[in-house]
């Protein structure tokens, strides 16, 4: 099998309305679908988009956990604009070594992070 690209990521939320408000507004990602199945820009390669489980007749089984990395130019800066528009972290931003990670969630818990690899 050959992938040539990721196309979508996809986030189960339970009220698309809320989620789609806070992705454009609150995260500020550029929204490019709307309506059932919203879909929000991230970078050049890649998309998400939201998935209300009950569109297709399933339940919300829950928020994912492992957090999608959200490549940003400096992740300080990126959690402050995020905080002054009300967004909570999950702890302090920490250093690997290697780059800077800070961990917060969506409204229905979806885990995120502000990353930046700053060393090879």
């Amino acid at each position: 099998m050959i992938v040539e690209r990721l196309d979508f990521l996809s986030v189960p939320v339970t009220d698309l309305e809320r989620s789609t408000a806070w992705y454009r507004d609150t995260l500020g990602l550029e929204q490019t679908e709307e309506g059932a199945w919203p879909e929000f820009r991230l970078g050049e390669n890649a998309f998400l988009y939201l998935f209300d489980p009950a569109n297709v007749g399933e339940e919300f089984r829950g928020a994912h956990s492992a957090p999608i990395a959200l490549r940003v130019p400096n992740v300080e800066e990126a959690r402050a604009e995020l905080e002054a528009r009300g967004v909570e972290f999950h702890g302090e931003t920490f250093d690997t070594g290697v780059c800077h990670m800070a961990l917060f969630s969506d409204p229905d818990g979806n885990a995120l992070m502000l990353h930046r690899r700053y060393a090879p």
